[in-house]
């Protein structure tokens, strides 16, 4: 499998729950709000015997008229068109902003014609129900009886290779991915498991949901993932996108 990571940039966010730009070599954190967490906007292609998946969506950024994730895939040699699922893992704003754009009306489509979306049905009820500021309603609405779409419950397996399971951890019906092909795993977090600092320390976020719940389930998956070889894609690490593990 190939993994292609498409960072849309470096930010910090507080409690306002705003992501400010950060240049690595002229910003200073200490500058910023008292809170501020720095980190990478970081979706991941995965290119696999049959697909060519995205996992999650990113900000929803555009530059010149074009969807910045659209922008990152043509420099790495793939079309919007390509794309033949997208993996969600919530619905929050940095995760779920590449999902839709504007069309010449004004209105939102979905950004990849040829995909299947896979979101929790759980999520998307209660992104539509909470709003802003963690969702932005109107980019993800389009989700809704769109036929392509599909709605999970619960756990499960799409097309025999790629394992999805509702944690609860980060948010209330947060998922994560497992993609296995072969001898390999890549294991995909999300925002249960967003910085390789995470799964190598006990550490408990007071922005999860659960933030106990994630902490013990890191140090599952951190142990599962030495133990059989994973590699793990890492949403919000700065430094490090993705680690695998040598068996």
């Amino acid at each position: 499998m190939q993994i292609i990571p498409l960072s849309e940039g470096v930010f910090t966010i507080d409690k306002t729950k705003i992501f400010v730009p950060f240049n690595l070599d002229t910003d200073d954190l200490q500058t910023r709000a008292t809170g501020s967490l720095l980190v990478e906007v970081l979706p991941f292609v995965v290119k696999t015997k049959k697909d060519i998946l995205l996992l999650d969506a990113g900000l929803g950024f555009s530059q010149n008229g074009e969807l910045q994730l659209h922008a990152n895939l043509k420099a790495n040699g793939i079309q919007p068109g390509d794309i033949t699922k997208v993996l969600m893992t919530h619905l929050h704003k940095d995760h779920a902003g590449g999902i839709s754009m504007k069309d010449r009306l004004g209105n939102y489509q979905l950004a990849f014609p040829n995909a299947t979306y896979y979101v929790q049905r759980k999520e998307f009820d209660f992104a539509m129900d909470a709003g802003f500021p963690s969702f932005m309603t109107e980019e993800i609405s389009v989700l809704e009886n769109n036929k392509q779409v599909v709605f999970l419950d619960g756990d499960g397996i799409i097309d025999g290779y790629i394992y999805y399971h509702v944690t609860g951890g980060h948010s209330r019906y947060h998922q994560v991915y497992w993609i296995k092909e072969d001898s390999d795993t890549i294991f995909f977090g999300g925002d249960d498991a967003p910085q390789l600092q995470q799964m190598k320390n006990k550490f408990v976020a007071k922005y999860d949901f659960n933030g106990k719940k994630c902490m013990e389930l890191r140090q599952l998956w951190w142990q599962q993932g030495k133990e059989q070889g994973w590699t793990f894609l890492f949403y919000h690490d700065v430094k490090t996108p993705a680690y695998k593990f040598s068996v």
